[in-house]
């Protein structure tokens, strides 16, 4: 278990995987600003689900890595779905919320937060791997 927590603490601290962490973090909270900055708060609905969503992706992911790192393979799929939810959420959310801004700016963001969630699953999927090259199944 002790080599397991220290194979995970030095894949956590290498420069790619804080890069990562540090573009999910950014990510999530331009994904909450976004209606201030973009100019699209006046649209109450999605501006309060973009703040939600937002905060909610920086949460999952801006820590992952580095403190829970067996967890953070769950935690960025579950990020995935709310990359997948930003970018259809102009179309569901209601009312009339679904302008160019709107849609521009959720499907670019969702977009980009659903490949670092993907790019997070890849970097913390399991590291246990059947020894000599056989499969589990082979045994």
């Amino acid at each position: 278990m002790r080599k397991r927590h220290e194979m995970a603490e030095r894949a956590a601290t290498t420069p790619k995987a804080q890069a990562l962490e540090a573009l999910t973090l950014i990510t999530g909270l331009y994904l909450a600003a976004s209606p201030w900055i973009a100019g699209f708060n006046n649209l109450s609905t999605l501006a309060v689900n973009n703040l939600i969503v937002g905060i909610a992706y920086a949460l999952l992911m801006g820590g992952g890595l580095g403190r829970a790192y067996e967890r953070s393979h769950s935690n960025a799929w579950a990020a995935c779905v709310l990359g997948l939810w930003t970018i259809i959420s102009p179309w569901v959310v209601s009312g009339d919320v679904s302008t160019t801004r709107t849609i521009v700016n959720n499907v670019i963001v969702g977009v980009i937060a659903l490949l670092l969630a993907l790019m997070a699953a890849a970097a913390a999927r399991p590291v246990d791997r059947p020894s000599h090259g056989r499969s589990p199944m082979g045994r």
